[in-house]
């Protein structure tokens, strides 16, 4: 009885027409009567079995009037009732939400396709660095590292400052080591350095400038490391347009390792030498030595004279000495006048013979060679020299400079800011 309450809350049976009833009073016997439950009808036969046959009538409505589940019940005279109501027909109509999301997948696969084949500004490249983090190419040997000149970063003629492409120079320096995992917790220092308060310290740098990036160019700089002697490291440099892939700046540059406590030279430890040498490459340098004598400079020989540099705190790096980059601005402190208005800087060797502290006074020293005061249109030439007031030599230099070119911007034109 259980069961038979059970299924008939589930599946209400209504009350058969009393001719109906007469009709199949006598095929009963005992057994269930014609009954179609959703379609479905059994019917007894002679042989007592049971005979079952499906009827599959779709619902007349789906929106509009609610069809039940139970509406669906026949009788063997066919009499209609409505259409059966399913779990299915109760449900909100999805078609509409699955088209609307079918709409915004197929537009935003449309605009990524019209985003992937259209030209793209080379800073925004995928595989150009658009971030500007960098990463290692050429099979583990090349770092290479985009960066975009800022307004803040170009001078009066509308051009980068040697700084500023030297401050590229180093940033991918550092960074070279620090994607190769190699990076301990000093300034450049590899984790066996770090152990033996070891730190590398730039003993020659030659920069050759063939064109100058102006404001809004894109410049990628490549970098990599060679073996220099048996206790140095060679690193070179190339920047390129981003755009035309021209070579702007070529540098080469020599380094050493210096303890941080002692303050002097130190060799290469075999442990160290273990962890770099894997990324020393075989080839020639960018940019060929030049190993000119020059003459003695001081102040009787020099031909213009600062006195008084003093570095502030913000020259410093964290090896607690001048960054060497901030060398260069203090040698062309020292300029002549008309050489920086009038040429531009296309070649500077720099040899770094001590460090430089925060309580250092500096005194700057150039001299004019190949043309004297007056220079020929091929450019000039000038030796430099920055030194201690007390006379240690911190940077002795030579730089060679070429007439600017007649369509740059003059000084008093404005940019359009």
């Amino acid at each position: 009885m259980v069961a038979t309450a059970a299924t008939a809350s589930l599946f209400p049976v209504s009350s058969p027409q009393p001719d109906s009833g007469a009709k199949n009073s006598g095929n009963h016997k005992g057994g269930l009567g014609s009954v179609d439950l959703r379609g479905i009808k059994s019917k007894s036969t002679s042989s007592n079995g049971l005979q079952v046959k499906t009827n599959a009538q779709a619902p007349t409505k789906v929106n509009g009037t609610r069809v039940g589940v139970m509406d669906g019940l026949k009788n063997d005279d066919n009499s209609s009732s409505g259409a059966p109501r399913t779990f299915i027909n109760q449900l909100p109509d999805w078609s509409m939400l699955l088209a609307a999301i079918t709409t915004i997948f197929l537009a935003a696969e449309k605009q990524w396709m019209m985003l992937d084949w259209k030209t793209k500004r080379p800073d925004m490249l995928a595989d150009l660095d658009p971030l500007g983090l960098g990463r290692i190419v050429e099979d583990g040997f090349v770092f290479r590292q985009n960066f975009s000149i800022r307004s803040y970063e170009i001078g009066a003629d509308r051009t980068a400052s040697v700084e500023t492409l030297m401050n590229h120079l180093q940033e991918t320096a550092l960074n070279h080591v620090k994607n190769a995992g190699l990076l301990g917790d000093g300034f450049g220092s590899t984790p066996e350095m770090s152990k033996r308060n070891l730190f590398w310290v730039v003993t020659k740098m030659q920069v050759l400038v063939d064109r100058y990036p102006t404001w809004g160019d894109v410049v990628q700089v490549d970098t990599w490391v060679a073996a220099s002697g048996k206790n140095g490291m060679r690193r070179d440099w190339l920047i390129r347009d981003c755009k035309t892939g021209e070579i702007l700046t070529r540098a080469s540059s020599n380094w050493v390792m210096m303890n941080k406590v002692t303050r002097r030279l130190s060799k290469i430890p075999d442990e160290v030498r273990a962890e770099i040498e894997q990324y020393f490459v075989d080839i020639p340098p960018v940019v060929d030595d030049d190993n000119r004598k020059l003459p003695k400079l001081d102040e009787n020989t020099a031909d213009h004279v600062r006195n008084g540099l003093t570095p502030k705190w913000s020259d410093l790096d964290v090896n607690q000495h001048v960054n060497n980059v901030k060398y260069v601005g203090w040698i062309l402190e020292s300029a002549p006048k008309h050489v920086v208005e009038d040429y531009e800087l296309a070649s500077i060797t720099l040899e770094y013979r001590r460090e430089c502290m925060k309580d250092s006074v500096l005194q700057s020293l150039t001299s004019l060679l190949a043309g004297g005061e007056m220079a020929d249109s091929d450019g000039v030439d000038c030796q430099h020299l920055l030194r201690l007031e007390g006379g240690g030599e911190i940077v002795k230099g030579r730089t060679k400079w070429r007439p600017k070119n007649a369509q740059q911007i003059q000084p008093h034109q404005s940019l359009p800011y």
